[in-house]
């Protein structure tokens, strides 16, 4: 008995020295990243939330509010400013992702949050005109992209719709809102009595049509889009059974193999012709599905769909090694510290150990990434799939803003729903 004491006494000794090292690594990795960002964001042409300042900035906000000093959110300060010049100097890029949509719904979240004091009512409501009529001309177009289409402008105005303070501007947008959910359903296409399904082109340089399931481009997203409007009463009744029946569609195509190597495939054409091969990650694959599968099982109080997302979650915590994740960098899109973020929050929601482990195995893997020498803060992005090789990135979704930010809500005593804009949370 005294034997089995010390082991277990000392075992436990090297993992707390272990994680105290890891958090040691953590912090000075953040130092480095505020110092490149510091040091690099004005070469960032764009000014959304997850490709451009605006998502930047929030990293800058929330390392201020985990070291409680100042001065890192008069850099966001700083940095918002540099997005609204560019506006008044005449940019017009509107996408979500990339351009005047992200930058609104930071500015919003901003506000929500208490890190900033701004009259966004009067602020934003100058570019709402052309983000709707911008969206208007993408879902007629059948792009619904959450990343550069249909989805992310209604997101942005579902943010305007839950923050403003106006009943004018909340009628507003709740007429633009149910005029998006009236366009989407018009896209869906039954598949059977209790599908639906859409249509979209796929993000390859074929630009092949297909019927995508991931949450970056896909249908998870359409989840994802649908679970939130559900919430409020103005929407429930017209979101209902197109979020019911998106679901059904997915889970058709769940492999009921538990050794299988991924319970998902990343898409199906229109020859129904399914691409059975998806990575860990975010963007594609059984871990954005998962996620999304979770929350609309709680919107809609479904314990069968959530005892199903939780298995197909626990399925893609055990993908640990390079051959079953397929992960090659650290950023949030693709990488390790995007599945990090991802079992952060389920454990968070789940309390599940499975989750925990899962969390603390990816950010070891997001440190031991951290290996190139002319890297920011060691880190690079894999862009062979364009032929491009490894990039430096300071962006939220692909470089180490996002990495940074995942770092804090690992660190953080505090809780925080920054990723949000990914529709984690």
């Amino acid at each position: 008995m005294i034997y089995s004491y010390f082991a277990v006494h000392i075992t436990l000794t090297k993992k707390s020295i272990t994680k105290f090292m890891y958090k040691k690594i953590l912090k000075e990795k953040l130092k480095e990243i505020d110092k490149i960002i510091t040091l690099q964001y004005k070469n960032e042409n764009h000014i959304g939330v997850l490709s451009g300042l605006s998502g930047i900035a929030l990293f800058q906000f929330y390392y201020s509010k985990y070291l409680d000093v100042d001065k890192h959110s008069d850099m966001g300060a700083e940095i918002l400013t540099t997005c609204i010049d560019r506006i008044n100097d005449g940019y017009s890029y509107p996408t979500y992702c990339t351009g005047m949509a992200g930058m609104g719904w930071v500015l919003d979240h901003l506000k929500q949050e208490g890190f900033i004091d701004i009259d966004n009512d009067s602020l934003l409501q100058e570019t709402d005109k052309y983000l709707y009529s911008t969206m208007v001309l993408d879902m007629k177009n059948e792009k619904y992209d959450f990343l550069h289409g249909g989805i992310g402008y209604a997101f942005y105005f579902l943010n305007r719709y839950r923050n403003t303070k106006s009943k004018e501007l909340k009628d507003k947008y709740k007429k633009i809102i149910l005029e998006f959910i009236a366009s989407l359903n018009d896209l869906s296409l039954k598949d059977g009595e209790n599908n639906l399904k859409w249509l979209s082109e796929l993000n390859n340089d074929a630009k092949e049509r297909a019927y995508n399931l991931s949450l970056a481009h896909g249908m998870s997203s359409i989840v994802g889009i649908l679970t939130k409007l559900y919430q409020y009463d103005d929407f429930e009744a017209n979101t209902r059974t197109m979020l019911i029946k998106s679901i059904n569609y997915i889970m058709t195509f769940k492999n009921e193999n538990e050794e299988a190597f991924c319970l998902f495939p990343s898409s199906i054409s229109e020859k129904k012709e399914v691409n059975n091969l998806s990575r860990l990650a975010w963007c594609y694959g059984d871990l954005g599905i998962g996620i999304k599968l979770w929350q609309a099982s709680k919107v809609l109080n479904d314990k069968k769909l959530a005892n199903e997302a939780i298995n197909i979650l626990k399925h893609a915590a055990k993908r640990t090694t390079p051959e079953k994740s397929l992960v090659r960098d650290a950023g949030i899109c693709h990488g390790s510290f995007g599945n990090a973020q991802i079992f952060f929050r389920l454990y968070k929601d789940t309390r599940e150990e499975v989750f925990k482990e899962a969390t603390d195995f990816w950010i070891q893997e997001g440190i031991k990434m951290a290996i190139h020498k002319d890297g920011y803060a060691g880190y690079k992005q894999w862009k062979g799939i364009h032929n491009i090789g490894w990039s430096n990135e300071i962006i939220l979704l692909e470089g180490v803003a996002g990495i940074g930010l995942t770092i804090i809500d690992y660190l953080a005593s505090f809780d925080s729903n920054w990723d949000e804009c990914l529709l984690i949370s």
